[in-house]
């Protein structure tokens, strides 16, 4: 039988995307393998678990694990060496049927030593925990600040001392806050476990503000470990330590017993029959492509996400670059906002890029924030966008000012939101549809997600024409030759840096996940974000310019 092209080329799309989702998800398995044989050689000489091990006996069984950041730090400490997951394991997990954030040192990872992406890690983490109210149960085996980088780890607003500061702000906010120390606990790091509501500490673990070989360096006195931090001395002469376990084994039970006596958690997805969608999830494999250049109509990849007959279309004639709907996940009403990325045309009869927000689809969607503000709808943001409209006839529209209206609006939000960077997110139009800097509850890309100013091609060829006028007006010799190196040379460094996982390595996102897990993972978010109470103040924008 003869396969007509169009066929073809489609099965190859979505052969491309289920291959890079592939890569992914085999280069995460790496990832979770920590430091490595050796890494899990020494924890196991010191009678001790590795993290991953650690993990198993303390979450429910079969209850699945959200872990966020996994990529943080990949690739960013060449000359120290690999760093899997920033040496910190963090994600949300169930205990006892009660959802949970663990933070958790991986010691097989350069001894547990944070890094600097390790701290911006940890306050992601508990960042998230504080505005979904979540319990924190942190798991301590660390050599502290990994301390040829001390400079860019110690003293700023986003470093290791605002760990601390963020304990006590928990504490004060009604928050539970458990650590067990198995392992070491080593100068300002001490602070953490000291900080919660209950301190667990193994037999054979270390609790201090400074080591032997230190403190016989600042005052001359000669102690060992165990009398100068030892976990039966923090138990019966310091009162440092509430419990005392034999073992991990015994110290994560004990862990389970104490999360068991917390409130009842009423967030969890329920057991309820799943509600259907219009399509298998699956199908998004066929209408997204890897390369993120295909256009697509985007209703065809909502239906695949959101409950069977949900989807009601706000403004569906006007500004239609952008789609702003209102539907149900597993029965949970949204408010949706996402870029479509066919070509569109207006009532007036004129050609819209898809993906590219133009002056009416920014005053749509400005307008629909609000809205949904306004009735308490939870906000879910779809990116794949090239950016706003330029040129004269979009500068005469007011592009500036009515996307200033959708920055406003995000900004001032007080209603949970959730970004999922599907293809594209060049420009201010990352800003304008919820990017990280305007405080997403959560941020997740697929694994084709691409992030920069522009893309690698305009960048290049921006570069290069600054150059030619460059010379042109200095009167100086143009050398096109050199001029295409160099532009290829940019592009090269551009592609590099837009693959997601550069921006996962960064803390950009919290997680890259499989296209056929986003309605999971919403479905899993939207629970979570249910257990933040709204601020206390109204919906407010301040000046608008309208």
């Amino acid at each position: 039988m003869k396969i007509l092209p169009h066929r073809l080329e489609k099965a190859q799309e979505e052969k491309a995307l289920r291959s890079l989702t592939k890569e992914i998800a085999d280069e995460e398995d790496l990832l979770r393998q920590g430091g490595g044989k050796s890494g899990r050689e020494r924890q196991a000489r010191l009678g001790r678990m590795t993290v991953r091990e650690r993990l198993t006996h303390l979450l429910d069984p079969h209850a699945a694990f959200f872990e966020l950041g996994i990529w943080a730090g990949y690739k960013m400490y060449p000359e120290w060496g690999d760093l899997p997951a920033a040496g910190v394991v963090t994600g949300i997990g169930v205990v006892k049927n009660r959802s949970c954030m663990v933070i958790a040192n991986d010691a097989t990872v350069k001894a547990g030593a944070m890094f600097p992406q390790s701290v911006k890690k940890v306050l992601r983490a508990q960042r998230i925990a504080f505005e979904c109210r979540l319990p924190v149960i942190y798991l301590v085996d660390s050599s502290g600040v990994f301390l040829p980088l001390q400079d860019e780890i110690f003293p700023d607003e986003d470093d290791f001392g605002r760990i601390f500061r963020n304990n006590a702000i928990f504490s004060a906010s009604g928050i539970p806050q458990i650590a067990a120390i198995m392992g070491n606990c080593i100068a300002g790091g001490g602070y953490l476990p000291v900080l919660c509501d209950k301190l667990l500490m193994t037999e054979g673990s270390g609790l201090y503000l400074a080591g032997p070989a230190l403190v016989k360096a600042a005052i001359g006195q000669n102690v060992d470990e165990e009398e100068l931090g030892g976990a039966k001395m923090h138990f019966e002469i310091s009162g440092t330590v509430d419990f005392l376990e034999k073992d991990d084994q015994a110290c994560l039970e004990r862990l389970r017993t104490l999360i068991d006596m917390l409130p009842m958690d009423e967030s969890l997805p329920s057991k309820s029959s799943p509600t259907e969608t219009e399509r298998s999830i699956e199908d998004v494999y066929e209408i997204v492509s890897a390369d993120g250049k295909k256009p697509y109509d985007t209703t065809e990849l909502l239906s695949c996400i959101v409950d069977k007959g949900s989807c009601i279309e706000y403004k569906s004639g006007y500004g239609k670059t952008l789609i702003t709907a209102y539907a149900k996940i597993q029965g949970i009403d949204v408010g949706l906002l996402a870029n479509q990325r066919k070509q569109t045309k207006t009532g007036k009869g004129e050609i819209e890029i898809g993906g590219v927000i133009y002056s009416d689809a920014a005053d749509k969607a400005a307008r629909f924030i609000m809205d949904c503000n306004q009735t308490k709808l939870p906000l879910i943001f779809l990116q794949d966008v090239m950016g706003f409209m330029v040129g004269k006839e979009a500068e005469q529209s007011g592009i500036i000012r009515n996307g200033a209206k959708i920055v406003n609006a995000v900004s001032n939000s007080i209603v949970p939101k959730i970004t999922i960077i599907v293809g594209n997110s060049f420009g201010a139009g990352h800003y304008a549809l919820c990017g990280k800097a305007y405080d997403p509850n959560f941020i997740l890309a697929w694994p084709c997600a691409k992030y920069a100013v522009m893309g690698a091609e305009q960048a290049s060829d921006t570069l290069f024409m600054i150059q030619e006028k460059a010379a042109e007006r200095h009167g100086k010799p143009w050398d096109k030759d050199e001029a295409g190196r160099m532009r290829d040379k940019i592009k090269k460094r551009y592609d590099e840096q837009m693959d997601i996982r550069y921006g996962a390595a960064r803390g950009w996102i919290d997680a890259i996940i499989a296209p056929h897990e986003t309605r999971e993972s919403l479905i899993r978010m939207l629970h979570l974000v249910k257990r933040a109470p709204l601020p206390q103040r109204t919906f407010h924008t301040g000046v608008f310019q309208v």
